[in-house]
């Protein structure tokens, strides 16, 4: 999205297949971006296997190996969605008497704009920075080993862009003409297995 990092209350890290999220939080927290790192996530039919303890267990035990204290980490294990991981942590920050007026969201590049829309929506009193570790397309399907993942959850991604501000689970965010025309070529070759289930891939 084009945010520029400053510095915040608190960062959330989106629990996913992607444990480059971690490293990313643990850089913002050494360039003294914020004092307090939240970890949510469960697990997922694409993490199951590679984080069985639950993404925001092996995110906090990532961070601990990179040096970050115990102290200033705080994790949320039972999101399996970007509105659980919004309110499960609102939620996990309040019972700690953290006072949040800002927050750094920090998820794969692909899906900033989907959790900056999430965020605003299910916590609007706090001001969001939607943030990501900076790479090219290339690097990053490269950095996952696993280009089909990576396009088919771009591709679902984009469609919750596009359905989910009716469903009252985001802000509307604006989609050019050409990355709706991109989205549909997309679906067209068989990129469609983390669309929603039961939509029509135009919606």
């Amino acid at each position: 999205m084009g945010h520029e990092v400053r510095p915040c209350s608190v960062a959330i890290g989106l629990g996913s297949h992607d444990l480059g999220v971690a490293d990313a939080t643990v850089d913002l927290y050494r360039r003294g971006m914020m004092p307090l790192m939240v970890f949510t996530g469960a697990t997922s039919p694409t993490t199951r296997d590679r984080m069985p303890r639950g993404e925001a267990v092996h995110y906090r035990e990532r961070a601990l190996e990179l040096g970050v204290p115990a102290t200033a980490v705080l994790v949320e294990p039972h999101a399996r969605n970007t509105g659980e991981n919004i309110r499960f942590s609102r939620s996990l920050l309040e019972e700690n008497g953290v006072d949040v007026s800002s927050a750094l969201i920090v998820s794969k590049p692909y899906e900033e704009r989907r959790a900056y829309a999430t965020a605003r929506k299910l916590w609007p009193t706090v001001e969001f920075v939607s943030t990501s570790a900076p790479m090219t397309l290339k690097e990053y399907t490269d950095s996952i080993g696993d280009a089909r993942l990576v396009i088919d959850m771009l591709v679902g991604s984009l469609q919750r862009l596009m359905i989910y501000p009716e469903q009252g689970f985001m802000i509307r965010q604006e989609v050019p003409e050409d990355v709706t025309a991109a989205y549909e070529r997309l679906c067209a070759q068989g990129f469609t297995s983390r669309l929603v289930p039961g939509t029509a891939r135009s919606e």
